[in-house]
């Protein structure tokens, strides 16, 4: 019986070893930022419907009030 707690707690340690091994290259190398910053690589590569659709949404929203500036929709800024 201590033979196996022995051998569930060495792979307990190895599987806590590799998960904490895993988050050591999280996040984005500033050599890959170019690669990331292609057009292709955006949520939405075409402005002119990027602008349409926030347009339309903020629209709808008028209590949001906007990206980029103050107020609430309401006009009291």
């Amino acid at each position: 019986m201590r033979r196996v707690i022995e051998i569930l707690l060495l792979l307990g340690l190895i599987a806590a070893g590799m998960a904490l091994a895993g988050c050591a290259t999280v996040g984005v190398q500033p050599w890959e930022r170019d690669l990331l910053a292609e057009p292709g690589m955006q949520l939405d590569d075409d402005p002119v419907m990027m602008a349409l659709d926030e347009h339309i949404y903020f629209s709808k929203e008028a209590t949001t009030g906007g990206a980029g500036f103050g107020g609430g929709g309401c006009g009291c800024n």
